[in-house]
């Protein structure tokens, strides 16, 4: 690896780090304590959402889910992906290859010391997964996404009120 591209992951996993994350979630449209989303969420989805965790792959019965419908963020209800943009990754975590125009937000992960391209709610902020370039066409793109942090709605069933 060259000094210079050494230096630019060194660098950008310094910033990352030393951004204050009441900054982050400031930006936001929907903004809550960690205790009102406790109050709101089980466990494991807070874990996934709030504190950056990730769910045992296989573990999740969305991963499975073949209807027609859409996906939306378990925090907030806002829809993130359509269950035509569903494809089996192979990995044991629901994936799409395209997301709602509008509906994610990304930032840079270092957390396995290389980088990754993370992405969140863009409403609440809440972590769902990471998104890779080994995905199907037409986008290329896998978004792989932690099953506890979706809820899944049929076609035909009205989508939750957003939540305020």
């Amino acid at each position: 690896m060259k000094r210079r591209h050494m230096f630019k992951i060194i660098s950008a996993w310094l910033a990352s780090a030393l951004v204050p994350m009441r900054a982050v979630a400031a930006a936001f449209p929907l903004t809550k304590t960690k205790a009102e989303w406790r109050k709101l969420l089980a466990p494991g989805a807070y874990a996934v959402l709030f504190e950056h965790g990730t769910e045992r792959p296989g573990s999740s019965p969305l991963n499975a889910e073949k209807r027609p419908g859409t996906f939306v963020c378990v925090a907030c209800n806002l829809p993130l992906f359509s269950a035509a943009h569903k494809y089996e990754s192979g990995t044991g975590w629901p994936s799409f290859f395209q997301a709602l125009p509008g509906a994610l937000g990304t930032s840079t992960d270092f957390k396995l010391i290389y980088p990754r391209t993370e992405y969140h709610c863009s409403r609440c902020g809440g972590h769902h997964g990471h998104v890779f370039d080994d995905g199907p066409k037409p986008t290329g793109q896998r978004f792989c996404n932690n099953g506890v942090a979706l809820a899944f709605v049929p076609e035909g069933q009205a989508l939750p009120a957003l939540r305020t």
